[in-house]
């Protein structure tokens, strides 16, 4: 059975996660150690707080130069969920402007109301709208809701790396990809069935 590497850099509480693969019936490792990551299949990144911590925690882990290889040069498949997905940027302009991973290329910025009755932070049920048939979303109706909670958003150099987009603050991508490297700005292990659901998907590729 194939192993997920679900890293533990110290922002999140990772036990939704755990628990969403668990009922899975999926392999984990919950690790900050790449030792035992570079011995799993896949990686997932997750992640709540600021951009910029999250960014020197995995420094203070010795961290991102082994999975820049691993990833980047390896291939290993890896999901970035809500902070996980916007550290996969190049920067980020949460106090000030941070380095990310840059493994797809674009910006972290803030979202901006376009309407009245937008509030900041984004903080529920929002629907996502897939623009091509993609194997991340088999099974999963278009236009179905997930939860979201953040006040930034990923604004990628390349519109090629788009997935999807809710509406929102205008518009923005909630969810990305190039190749291996995959990212949600949306909790799908908070988002029901249909979260899990993207869950699996992602684990079987």
């Amino acid at each position: 059975m194939k192993t997920v590497a679900i890293i533990d850099y110290g922002m999140s509480n990772l036990d939704s996660v755990v628990r969403a693969v668990s009922e899975l019936g999926r392999k984990q490792v919950v690790t900050d150690k790449y030792t035992e990551i570079e011995n799993a299949d896949s990686i997932i990144l997750p992640g709540v707080g600021t951009f910029h911590e999250g960014m020197a925690n995995l420094h203070k882990l010795e961290l991102v130069e082994p999975l820049t290889d691993l990833v980047l040069k390896q291939g290993m498949p890896c999901l970035g969920i809500c902070l996980g997905m916007q550290l996969l940027a190049t920067c980020g302009l949460e106090f000030g402007e941070s380095k990310g991973l840059d493994w797809i290329k674009g910006t972290v910025t803030p979202l901006k109301a376009t309407k009245k009755d937008e509030r900041i932070p984004h903080v529920g049920w929002n629907e996502v709208r897939y623009r091509n048939p993609w194997p991340f979303f088999e099974g999963v109706p278009q236009n179905n809701d997930f939860y979201f909670v953040h006040s930034f958003h990923f604004v990628v150099d390349n519109e090629i790396d788009i997935i999807a987009t809710t509406p929102y603050c205008g518009e923005f991508a909630s969810v990305i990809g190039r190749g291996n490297i995959f990212g949600v700005q949306f909790h799908p292990e908070k988002s029901q069935k249909i979260g899990f659901k993207i869950l699996e998907n992602y684990l079987s590729l």
